[in-house]
Protein backbone atom coordinates (compact mmCIF):
# COMPACT_ATOMS: atom_id res chain seq x y z
CA UNK A 1 0.00 0.00 0.00
CA UNK A 2 1.66 3.36 -0.96
CA UNK A 3 2.09 5.99 1.11
CA UNK A 4 1.23 9.41 0.33
CA UNK A 5 3.36 12.86 1.25
CA UNK A 6 3.57 14.11 4.86
CA UNK A 7 3.77 18.01 3.81
CA UNK A 8 2.92 20.56 6.79
CA UNK A 9 1.61 24.68 7.08
CA UNK A 10 4.18 26.32 8.94
CA UNK A 11 2.55 29.98 9.32
CA UNK A 12 4.96 32.52 11.99
CA UNK A 13 2.43 34.30 14.43
CA UNK A 14 4.61 37.67 13.81
CA UNK A 15 1.85 39.75 12.38
CA UNK A 16 -1.22 39.33 9.94
CA UNK A 17 -1.33 36.25 7.60
CA UNK A 18 -1.65 38.03 4.04
CA UNK A 19 -2.33 36.98 0.38
CA UNK A 20 0.95 35.78 -0.59
CA UNK A 21 0.71 33.01 3.05
CA UNK A 22 -2.80 32.18 1.81
CA UNK A 23 -1.52 31.35 -2.06
CA UNK A 24 1.13 28.85 -0.45
CA UNK A 25 -0.87 27.36 2.40
CA UNK A 26 -3.65 26.30 -0.43
CA UNK A 27 -1.04 25.13 -2.69
CA UNK A 28 0.52 23.16 -0.13
CA UNK A 29 -2.83 21.92 1.07
CA UNK A 30 -3.48 21.31 -2.51
CA UNK A 31 -0.61 19.39 -3.15
CA UNK A 32 -1.05 16.62 -0.06
CA UNK A 33 -4.67 16.56 -0.16
CA UNK A 34 -4.70 15.51 -3.91
CA UNK A 35 -2.62 13.47 -3.13
CA UNK A 36 -3.68 11.24 -0.14
CA UNK A 37 -1.06 12.37 1.73
CA UNK A 38 -1.28 13.91 5.23
CA UNK A 39 -0.80 17.27 6.37
CA UNK A 40 0.39 18.61 9.63
CA UNK A 41 0.19 22.12 11.27
CA UNK A 42 3.22 23.68 12.98
CA UNK A 43 3.41 27.78 14.40
CA UNK A 44 6.77 29.20 13.97
CA UNK A 45 6.86 30.82 17.35
CA UNK A 46 10.79 30.94 18.26
CA UNK A 47 11.66 34.87 17.54
CA UNK A 48 9.89 35.65 20.89
CA UNK A 49 10.36 38.99 19.94
CA UNK A 50 8.95 39.18 16.57
CA UNK A 51 5.58 37.10 18.15
CA UNK A 52 2.67 39.29 19.13
CA UNK A 53 -0.30 38.73 21.07
CA UNK A 54 -3.13 36.95 19.28
CA UNK A 55 -1.32 35.75 16.18
CA UNK A 56 -1.59 32.42 16.86
CA UNK A 57 -5.26 32.59 16.98
CA UNK A 58 -5.73 34.57 14.20
CA UNK A 59 -3.72 32.04 12.16
CA UNK A 60 -5.59 29.17 12.86
CA UNK A 61 -8.83 31.51 12.34
CA UNK A 62 -7.37 32.26 8.99
CA UNK A 63 -6.21 28.94 7.68
CA UNK A 64 -9.85 27.79 9.18
CA UNK A 65 -11.25 30.38 6.70
CA UNK A 66 -10.00 29.23 3.71
CA UNK A 67 -11.60 25.69 4.75
CA UNK A 68 -8.01 24.36 5.18
CA UNK A 69 -7.58 21.42 7.25
CA UNK A 70 -4.66 19.49 9.07
CA UNK A 71 -3.94 15.92 11.16
CA UNK A 72 -3.30 15.65 14.57
CA UNK A 73 -2.61 18.46 16.86
CA UNK A 74 -1.23 22.10 16.59
CA UNK A 75 2.24 22.16 17.51
CA UNK A 76 4.07 24.93 18.91
CA UNK A 77 7.59 25.37 17.67
CA UNK A 78 8.59 26.40 20.92
CA UNK A 79 7.67 23.58 22.73
CA UNK A 80 10.52 22.01 21.65
CA UNK A 81 12.71 24.98 21.78
CA UNK A 82 15.26 23.09 24.77
CA UNK A 83 15.26 19.62 21.87
CA UNK A 84 16.68 22.38 19.69
CA UNK A 85 19.06 24.42 21.33
CA UNK A 86 20.66 20.63 22.68
CA UNK A 87 21.31 19.86 19.04
CA UNK A 88 22.71 22.90 18.78
CA UNK A 89 25.16 21.86 21.00
CA UNK A 90 26.01 18.64 19.79
CA UNK A 91 26.82 20.14 16.62
CA UNK A 92 29.33 22.49 18.95
CA UNK A 93 30.29 19.29 20.85
CA UNK A 94 31.63 17.33 17.39
CA UNK A 95 33.27 20.13 16.03
CA UNK A 96 30.67 21.45 13.27
CA UNK A 97 29.76 24.76 15.81
CA UNK A 98 31.75 27.46 17.23
CA UNK A 99 31.07 30.58 19.71
CA UNK A 100 30.81 33.72 17.85
CA UNK A 101 30.89 37.29 19.76
CA UNK A 102 30.59 38.96 16.48
CA UNK A 103 27.43 42.08 16.44
CA UNK A 104 25.89 42.48 13.26
CA UNK A 105 28.04 46.12 13.33
CA UNK A 106 31.53 44.31 13.76
CA UNK A 107 30.74 42.16 10.59
CA UNK A 108 29.99 45.16 8.60
CA UNK A 109 32.77 46.62 9.27
CA UNK A 110 35.38 43.76 8.47
CA UNK A 111 33.14 43.16 5.25
CA UNK A 112 33.79 47.47 4.84
CA UNK A 113 30.10 46.81 3.64
CA UNK A 114 27.98 49.47 5.56
CA UNK A 115 25.10 47.70 4.49
CA UNK A 116 25.72 44.14 5.06
CA UNK A 117 23.38 42.29 6.65
CA UNK A 118 24.43 39.31 8.95
CA UNK A 119 22.24 36.52 7.28
CA UNK A 120 22.30 37.16 3.70
CA UNK A 121 26.06 38.19 3.65
CA UNK A 122 29.53 36.42 3.77
CA UNK A 123 30.88 35.90 7.44
CA UNK A 124 34.36 37.03 7.36
CA UNK A 125 35.33 34.13 9.77
CA UNK A 126 36.26 36.05 12.67
CA UNK A 127 35.53 33.50 15.51
CA UNK A 128 36.15 31.05 13.93
CA UNK A 129 38.98 28.83 15.80
CA UNK A 130 39.12 31.33 18.38
CA UNK A 131 37.23 29.79 21.79
CA UNK A 132 37.41 26.69 22.82
CA UNK A 133 33.95 26.86 24.28
CA UNK A 134 31.06 28.66 25.04
CA UNK A 135 32.63 29.28 28.24
CA UNK A 136 36.01 30.84 27.16
CA UNK A 137 33.42 32.99 24.69
CA UNK A 138 31.89 34.67 27.31
CA UNK A 139 34.68 34.80 29.48
CA UNK A 140 37.44 37.02 27.46
CA UNK A 141 34.80 38.77 25.87
CA UNK A 142 32.20 39.39 28.76
CA UNK A 143 29.53 38.43 25.63
CA UNK A 144 27.20 36.02 25.81
CA UNK A 145 28.01 34.12 22.39
CA UNK A 146 25.90 32.77 19.28
CA UNK A 147 26.50 29.28 17.75
CA UNK A 148 27.82 29.89 14.31
CA UNK A 149 28.19 26.39 11.77
CA UNK A 150 31.42 25.65 10.32
CA UNK A 151 30.84 25.78 6.50
CA UNK A 152 33.47 23.63 4.25
CA UNK A 153 31.50 22.65 2.08
CA UNK A 154 31.54 23.95 -1.24
CA UNK A 155 29.09 23.83 -4.24
CA UNK A 156 25.85 21.82 -3.27
CA UNK A 157 22.80 20.89 -5.80
CA UNK A 158 18.88 20.81 -4.33
CA UNK A 159 16.68 19.22 -6.77
CA UNK A 160 13.43 21.44 -6.91
CA UNK A 161 10.28 19.84 -8.29
CA UNK A 162 9.41 23.60 -10.06
CA UNK A 163 12.74 25.48 -10.82
CA UNK A 164 14.98 21.95 -11.26
CA UNK A 165 18.67 21.71 -10.25
CA UNK A 166 19.34 24.33 -7.77
CA UNK A 167 23.60 24.85 -6.75
CA UNK A 168 25.33 27.11 -4.59
CA UNK A 169 28.46 27.46 -3.71
CA UNK A 170 28.11 27.73 0.68
CA UNK A 171 31.79 28.56 1.40
CA UNK A 172 32.12 31.63 -1.21
CA UNK A 173 28.22 32.57 -1.22
CA UNK A 174 27.10 31.84 2.44
CA UNK A 175 30.16 31.03 4.47
CA UNK A 176 29.39 30.13 8.12
CA UNK A 177 25.75 30.86 9.11
CA UNK A 178 24.44 31.07 12.73
CA UNK A 179 22.40 28.47 14.32
CA UNK A 180 21.72 29.96 17.53
CA UNK A 181 21.34 33.85 18.76
CA UNK A 182 23.66 35.34 21.04
CA UNK A 183 20.37 35.62 23.46
CA UNK A 184 20.04 31.88 23.13
CA UNK A 185 17.40 31.52 20.36
CA UNK A 186 17.78 28.33 17.87
CA UNK A 187 18.00 29.71 14.41
CA UNK A 188 15.24 29.46 11.84
CA UNK A 189 17.64 27.14 9.22
CA UNK A 190 18.43 24.66 11.97
CA UNK A 191 14.90 25.03 13.93
CA UNK A 192 12.90 24.08 10.70
CA UNK A 193 15.11 21.48 9.53
CA UNK A 194 14.82 19.64 13.14
CA UNK A 195 11.25 20.07 12.97
CA UNK A 196 10.20 19.07 10.09
CA UNK A 197 12.53 15.88 10.65
CA UNK A 198 10.56 15.46 13.88
CA UNK A 199 7.33 15.79 12.38
CA UNK A 200 8.39 13.31 9.68
CA UNK A 201 7.78 15.78 6.63
CA UNK A 202 8.66 14.19 3.33
CA UNK A 203 7.33 17.80 1.01
CA UNK A 204 8.58 21.45 1.60
CA UNK A 205 5.85 23.85 -0.47
CA UNK A 206 7.04 27.33 0.66
CA UNK A 207 7.74 30.67 -0.93
CA UNK A 208 10.51 30.95 -3.42
CA UNK A 209 12.41 33.61 -1.81
CA UNK A 210 13.36 30.65 0.58
CA UNK A 211 15.09 28.70 -1.91
CA UNK A 212 18.31 30.29 -1.69
CA UNK A 213 18.05 29.05 2.21
CA UNK A 214 17.55 25.50 1.13
CA UNK A 215 21.36 24.55 0.61
CA UNK A 216 22.29 25.31 4.15
CA UNK A 217 19.33 23.32 5.61
CA UNK A 218 20.35 20.50 3.00
CA UNK A 219 23.77 20.52 4.66
CA UNK A 220 22.12 20.61 8.04
CA UNK A 221 20.50 17.41 7.10
CA UNK A 222 23.67 15.67 6.37
CA UNK A 223 25.28 16.45 9.62
CA UNK A 224 22.90 15.52 11.80
CA UNK A 225 22.20 11.82 9.66
CA UNK A 226 18.46 12.73 8.41
CA UNK A 227 17.33 12.78 5.56
CA UNK A 228 15.58 15.67 3.36
CA UNK A 229 12.26 16.36 2.33
CA UNK A 230 11.55 16.66 -1.27
CA UNK A 231 11.45 20.72 -2.26
CA UNK A 232 8.25 22.95 -4.49
CA UNK A 233 9.06 26.34 -4.52
CA UNK A 234 6.45 28.78 -5.54
CA UNK A 235 6.08 32.32 -7.20
CA UNK A 236 5.56 35.44 -4.58
CA UNK A 237 2.46 37.47 -4.48
CA UNK A 238 3.61 40.74 -5.19
CA UNK A 239 2.34 44.45 -4.42
CA UNK A 240 1.32 46.84 -7.27
CA UNK A 241 4.84 48.16 -6.85
CA UNK A 242 6.63 44.98 -7.73
CA UNK A 243 7.81 44.18 -4.07
CA UNK A 244 6.50 41.21 -2.15
CA UNK A 245 3.64 41.54 -0.07
CA UNK A 246 4.88 40.87 3.92
CA UNK A 247 3.33 41.62 7.19
CA UNK A 248 3.36 45.15 7.07
CA UNK A 249 0.89 45.10 4.54
CA UNK A 250 -1.98 44.74 6.71
CA UNK A 251 -4.67 45.90 3.75
CA UNK A 252 -3.89 43.36 2.17
CA UNK A 253 -4.36 40.85 4.85
CA UNK A 254 -7.17 37.89 4.96
CA UNK A 255 -8.39 39.68 8.64
CA UNK A 256 -8.88 43.10 6.07
CA UNK A 257 -10.21 40.85 3.19
CA UNK A 258 -12.60 39.23 5.55
CA UNK A 259 -13.56 42.00 7.63
CA UNK A 260 -14.43 44.02 4.22
CA UNK A 261 -16.85 41.50 3.61
CA UNK A 262 -14.81 39.60 0.70
CA UNK A 263 -15.74 35.50 0.89
CA UNK A 264 -13.29 32.71 1.18
CA UNK A 265 -14.80 31.15 -1.90
CA UNK A 266 -14.67 34.32 -4.16
CA UNK A 267 -10.65 34.61 -3.02
CA UNK A 268 -9.65 31.43 -3.30
CA UNK A 269 -10.61 31.00 -7.13
CA UNK A 270 -9.02 34.12 -7.72
CA UNK A 271 -5.77 32.30 -6.08
CA UNK A 272 -6.32 29.50 -8.01
CA UNK A 273 -6.38 31.57 -11.39
CA UNK A 274 -3.34 33.05 -10.68
CA UNK A 275 -1.55 30.11 -10.30
CA UNK A 276 -3.09 29.26 -14.01
CA UNK A 277 -5.99 26.65 -13.02
CA UNK A 278 -9.47 26.79 -13.88
CA UNK A 279 -11.46 28.14 -11.71
CA UNK A 280 -14.67 29.84 -12.30
CA UNK A 281 -16.75 31.47 -9.97
CA UNK A 282 -16.56 31.11 -6.18
CA UNK A 283 -14.95 27.78 -5.11
CA UNK A 284 -14.20 26.25 -2.11
CA UNK A 285 -10.68 25.08 -1.66
CA UNK A 286 -11.97 21.56 -1.37
CA UNK A 287 -13.67 21.85 -5.05
CA UNK A 288 -10.67 22.42 -6.77
CA UNK A 289 -8.64 19.08 -5.47
CA UNK A 290 -9.82 16.93 -8.25
CA UNK A 291 -7.13 17.23 -10.98
CA UNK A 292 -4.67 19.35 -9.03
CA UNK A 293 -1.82 19.35 -10.78
CA UNK A 294 1.04 21.14 -9.63
CA UNK A 295 2.36 21.14 -13.22
CA UNK A 296 -0.13 24.00 -14.26
CA UNK A 297 1.47 26.40 -11.91
CA UNK A 298 2.72 30.04 -13.43
CA UNK A 299 6.68 29.95 -12.67
CA UNK A 300 6.20 33.78 -12.59
CA UNK A 301 4.89 36.08 -9.63
CA UNK A 302 1.35 37.37 -9.56
CA UNK A 303 0.69 40.33 -8.74
CA UNK A 304 -2.21 41.84 -6.86
CA UNK A 305 -3.66 45.16 -7.68
CA UNK A 306 -6.72 46.75 -7.93
CA UNK A 307 -8.21 44.88 -10.84
CA UNK A 308 -7.60 41.93 -9.10
CA UNK A 309 -8.90 43.40 -6.12
CA UNK A 310 -11.85 44.30 -8.53
CA UNK A 311 -12.19 41.18 -9.85
CA UNK A 312 -12.52 39.47 -6.51
CA UNK A 313 -15.12 41.72 -4.97
CA UNK A 314 -17.38 41.50 -7.88
CA UNK A 315 -17.22 37.69 -7.44
CA UNK A 316 -18.13 38.20 -3.78
CA UNK A 317 -20.76 40.47 -4.57
CA UNK A 318 -22.59 38.15 -7.53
Amino acid sequence: MSVGPVGRLAPSPTGLLHLGHARSFLLAWWSVRSAGGTLRLRLEDLDRSRVKPGMVEACLRDLEWLGLDWDGPVVLQSDHEGELYETALELLRLGHAYPCICTRREISEAQSAPHADQENSVYPGTCRGRFKSLEEARRVSGREPALRLKVTRGELSIQDRLHGEFCQDLEREVGDFPITSRDGQVAYQLAVVLDDARQGITEVLRGDDLLSSTPRQVLLYSLLGLKPPSWIHVPLVLDESGERLAKRHDALSLAALREAGVKAESLIAWLARSCGFLACGPLSARDLLEGFDLGRLKLTPVTFDGRARKEIEDSTQS
